[in-house]
């Protein structure tokens, strides 16, 4: 089967085409052919019916003590069959047509639906959303990729591993050609899609679209046409007999209008085209309701009711024995490794045409590890050295954290991409998880080692090599952990200001209690438990115990005089424990906060609503 839901306006966006032929009844993609009358073979498109669809929505109202929950209806009691050819769905904004589109693709939440939709007389697969095409509105595309990269990308997911890839290749080809796309298909223009139904639905493709407002070079192409009003059904039936049943009940329109523009001038109550025939209807009133009521009963006792009652009723008659799916389901055609290696491809590709979370990131740590290195530059192994010592590994800690506020828009940003393309069967949500992790490790890893280098040697920290190569992973351990708490704050989030506010609230918290501006074993009980969970905190002191074991910054003759004389003492007054174990220990810590965060935001992408 090939439906295929196109959502737009006037104005063209992209379109996606699906690539497989049919669905038999276990849901699995097979081809599916007729007989044309010059007895040549011809695909045939399936046919859509959909039966007493009702959908219906839970909206609080009210402040918290008085909260209510209010149901509004969506959709009431849809009956109609999409058959093969172009069926257009019409209707003013806030008519349903869109939550109607969802339904018949088999994305739309099933909590307040009732009713039933088949195809060829038989209740949708499971996994229906991953076997038919379905382009929205706005588009859902990797922007930094090419036209014939994209195509190849979902060529490479969505047909079945065992498809060669020289006719995987040969498909993305054919479709260049089919959307005119030939001589830019290694760039990124919007798509045309005036005449590309017509040249689908001419090969038998089941095509259900929403559309708004269309011009009448668009209109005339319908086949179908379905007008809703307010959830409403007030005509389904062939578009080119819609101006005559208008006329017919009331309401003729001029001469040059354009069709779609008259029908929606009729369900708002506008008569400016129409009000020299009103004269014949007195009793009519002149507010939208009555004129919505009117034509919702007009429909209803009209002959494209009463037909397409009765074929439903014989569709469902001979329905097929088949129990409904107790639930939606995603299937893929590939295996994780395959799908881990096209999608981690995409991801690092885009990494490396997007300057703006790449160059730009590695310039700014560079340009702070210089600004640090000269602020903190050679520091000396006196009292003054002990400050300056604190001062200096409190910032590096500090700035680790707050660079990785930019792992936020991982999720956020591509969020719709995601969720189009997980939903429709490309890819696991393990696989674009770990993908993006892999990812953005790398990025932070060259960022860490970089600053590590610059900024260690300015300062003049500890001169051995041990000491540098710990203090290198401590760093990169810091901004790992960092950003998987990032990535499990915005996961669920869809505002990328919103997610940066929290996590800047998270980090200034983690702050107080790292370890520099207040003295930890002198927290009250009742809120010493909050410095288990500040990444600054296991951070500075794995840098402290690196650095300040074994330092001395007093001469033998004044030690009798001086408080802190070694490093040990240091660490002793401010409560750490200096042992290897102790280093090792906040590296541990540091990990198993790294795990925590990464299952936490991997839980969020895993129950993210997978209808849209």
């Amino acid at each position: 089967m090939t439906l295929t839901g196109i959502k737009m306006m006037e104005k063209t966006n992209h379109v996606n085409i699906a690539m497989i032929d049919d669905i038999n009844t276990n849901g699995m993609a097979v081809s599916k052919v007729g007989t044309g009358v010059d007895g040549n073979k011809q695909r045939c498109g399936s046919t859509v019916s959909f039966h007493n669809i009702q959908y219906r929505v839970h909206q609080k109202s009210g402040f918290l003590c008085k909260r209510k929950i209010l149901s509004k209806e969506i959709l009431v009691d849809l009956n109609g069959i999409m058959r093969p050819g172009l069926n257009a769905i019409l209707g003013p904004t806030g008519s349903g047509k869109s939550s109607f589109l969802d339904i018949l693709a088999a994305r739309k939440d099933p909590a307040g639906l009732s009713g039933e939709v088949l195809i060829d007389g038989a209740p949708q697969p499971p996994n229906f959303k991953c076997l038919s095409g379905y382009v929205v509105q706005e588009d859902v595309v990797m922007g930094t990729l090419t036209v014939r990269e994209n195509l190849r990308f979902s060529a490479a997911l969505r047909l079945h591993i065992s498809v060669p890839q020289s006719e995987k290749e040969a498909r993305v080809n054919h479709l260049i050609k089919e959307l005119g796309l030939t001589k830019v298909n290694w760039a990124a223009p919007s798509i045309q899609i005036s005449a590309l139904p017509t040249q689908m639905t001419s090969r038998g493709r089941t095509i259900i679209m929403s559309i708004h407002q269309p011009r009448y070079s668009i209109y005339r192409l319908f086949d179908t046409l379905t007008l809703l009003v307010g959830g409403k059904m007030v005509y389904h039936g062939p578009a080119p007999n819609a101006l005559d049943y208008f006329a017919n009940i009331g309401y003729p329109c001029e001469p040059h209008n354009n069709p779609a523009d008259f029908f929606l001038d009729v369900i708002n109550g506008d008569f400016t085209a129409t009000y020299l025939y009103l004269e014949l209807f007195t009793e009519l009133s002149s507010s939208r309701q009555s004129i919505e009521e009117r034509l919702v009963d007009e429909y209803r006792n009209s002959n494209y009711c009463s037909d397409t009652q009765a074929e439903l009723e014989r569709i469902v008659k001979d329905k097929r024995c088949e129990s409904p799916p107790k639930s939606r389901t995603i299937t893929y055609n590939s295996s994780f490794l395959h799908q881990l290696r096209w999608v981690l491809q995409r991801t690092f590709q885009n990494l490396m045409l997007n300057p703006q979370t790449s160059v730009a990131q590695l310039g700014v740590n560079v340009f702070l590890a210089l600004i640090v290195g000269a602020i903190f530059f050679g520091v000396k192994d006196d009292q003054s050295g002990i400050q300056n010592r604190m001062g200096a590994l409190f910032f590096i800690t500090t700035n680790q954290c707050f660079s990785t506020v930019s792992a936020a828009e991982l999720f956020i940003i591509e969020r719709k991409l995601f969720v189009h393309e997980y939903i429709s069967g490309y890819y696991r949500v393990s696989v674009y998880f770990l993908s993006k992790i892999l990812s953005d490790i790398a990025l932070r890893t060259v960022t860490s080692v970089i600053f590590s280098c610059v900024v260690y040697f300015l300062i003049g920290l500890k001169s051995t090599a041990e000491a540098f190569f710990v203090f290198m992973l401590t760093v990169t351990l810091v901004a790992y952990t960092a950003t998987a708490m990032t990535m499990a704050i915005s996961a669920d989030q869809s505002v990328v200001a919103l997610a940066n506010i929290l996590m800047t609230i998270t980090f200034v918290f983690m702050m107080i209690f790292s370890g520099l501006l207040v003295n930890l074993p002198s927290i009250k009980d009742w809120l010493a438990w909050l410095k288990y969970f500040s990444i600054p905190r296991y951070g500075l002191a794995a840098l402290k115990i690196n650095e300040f074991v074994g330092l001395r910054f007093c001469e033998e003759a004044v030690i009798q005089n001086t408080n802190v004389c070694t490093g040990e003492q240091y660490l002793e007054y401010l409560g750490i424990e200096y042992t290897s174990w102790g280093l090792w220990e906040n590296h541990v810590a540091l990990t198993v906060m790294m795990i925590i965060f990464l299952v936490i935001a991997y839980l969020k992408l895993r129950f993210i609503k997978k209808f849209t």
